[in-house]
């Protein structure tokens, strides 16, 4: 049996839904690299968080190919950058 993933969270607190954009691949020069899986491209400055609902960055590029766009995550102070790859991140 294979679950996935799902494409929307919704906050229970706030009961805004948030946009699974992608999986962080890899670092680079302290940023995280996602490879987004959205049909919409994330905006520029969206907070990002993790399936726990932790904010765990913010946008602060979109780059690469228009097939295939990736995003850069400047990490809050309390996320790690190491612990972050592989991880599936979410924008409101």
């Amino acid at each position: 049996m294979i679950l996935s993933r799902p494409s929307v969270l919704t906050s229970a607190s706030s009961g805004s839904k948030m946009q699974r954009i992608g999986t962080v691949d890899k670092t680079a020069q302290g940023l995280g690299i996602v490879a987004l899986d959205t049909e919409e491209t994330p905006d520029i400055g969206l907070m990002v968080i993790d399936e726990s609902l932790s904010t765990v960055g913010r946008i602060v590029d979109i780059f690469g190919p228009v097939a295939s766009p990736y995003a850069a995550i400047t990490p809050t102070d309390s996320a790690s950058l190491t612990d972050l790859v592989g991880t599936t991140l979410y924008a409101e």
